[in-house]
């Protein structure tokens, strides 16, 4: 059931830290750069707000060059990027070119067997202009036959681990839309890092996220976060706005950095605003502000309630 009610939510009795933040973001104040935390048990700082591939899906070559600068310039050190973002990868490997040096690239595979995964790692090394991968991911796993085939004889995990001997690949993640899939995936090895759908609506709407975080924080592994900024599903009749979301998201700026502050304090080391360049940017600003503070209580009654009235991504 789609909810409508979330938009007359008061938004009374916001934390003034980050009240006084956004106003300096409004008013077009200086910022510094993106906050930095340190990834999992490694010594590799990310910066908290990463740029997912997502933002340069289909946009020109000069655009996603512009939209990579801007972004390294303003501290961000942490891309994201996937085979199954259609053009991603051939916009994002000559943008980042310049600056790969000082960043930290991550990619996936989707393929669960060791020669198509092989295939697509090569692939994207090739298309990404680079020798290697800081982090290469098993790309959204979504049952539990994914992880045993990923693992089992003749399975991707086969080729991670082989590229990783030769310097192709430094940390292994895994990123999942299903509880039961990460856990068994938690299971079979010991990760560097999760990326995992990590929302206030589908947390407290659905109980979807808590216990894949309480048993990852646990091993100390990086724990980055999807769907910061996710509100609910689509609802029905209302135009689709954001056309690289299969959700509709937080794009309104203070239940954004709601969005934002919940993930961030959980704690966790890095979130990916919705792939648009206005929302990401949205984000990299109340970042460098110092707008993502912790929620007080009156914020926290205000999340229940829109978590509520929505109608969350994730059963």
């Amino acid at each position: 059931m789609n909810r409508q009610s979330t938009a007359s939510t008061s938004l009374s009795g916001l934390e003034p830290t980050y009240l006084s933040a956004k106003e300096k973001l409004t008013k077009g104040k200086s910022l510094k750069p993106v906050p930095k935390q340190h990834y999992g048990r490694t010594k590799e700082k990310l910066s908290i707000i990463g740029f997912g591939g997502m933002v340069v899906k289909d946009v020109t070559p000069k655009e996603a060059a512009n939209f990579v600068a801007a972004a390294v310039d303003r501290g961000v050190n942490y891309f994201d990027v996937a085979p199954f973002y259609g053009n991603a990868q051939r916009r994002l490997g000559p943008a980042l070119k310049p600056y790969r040096h000082k960043s930290f690239l991550a990619c996936k595979t989707l393929e669960r067997d060791a020669a198509g995964s092989a295939k697509e790692l090569n692939e994207s090394l090739k298309l990404l202009q680079t020798d290697h991968f800081d982090l290469y991911q098993l790309h959204a796993l979504t049952d539990v036959e994914e992880v045993e085939q990923a693992f089992g004889p003749g399975g991707a995990m086969e080729t991670i681990l082989k590229a990783q001997k030769v310097g192709k690949i430094r940390y292994i993640g895994f990123s999942a839309h299903s509880e039961e899939a990460a856990h068994a995936a938690l299971d079979r090895f010991d990760f560097d890092s999760i990326l995992f759908p990590l929302s206030f609506p589908t947390w407290i709407g659905a109980n979807f996220g808590p216990s894949v975080y309480k048993r990852a924080k646990k091993t100390g592994m990086g724990i980055l976060a999807l769907k910061a900024m996710a509100h609910q599903q689509w609802p029905k009749g209302k135009k689709h706005r954001w056309e690289k979301t299969f959700y509709e998201p937080f794009d309104e700026i203070d239940k954004a950095a709601l969005g934002l502050r919940f993930t961030l304090h959980l704690p966790v080391t890095a979130m990916f605003p919705p792939g648009h360049w206005e929302l990401f940017q949205m984000a990299l600003g109340l970042a460098q502000l110092g707008a993502l503070t912790p929620l007080n209580s009156n914020e926290r009654k205000i999340i229940k309630q829109i978590a509520k009235d929505s109608d969350p991504i994730f059963p």
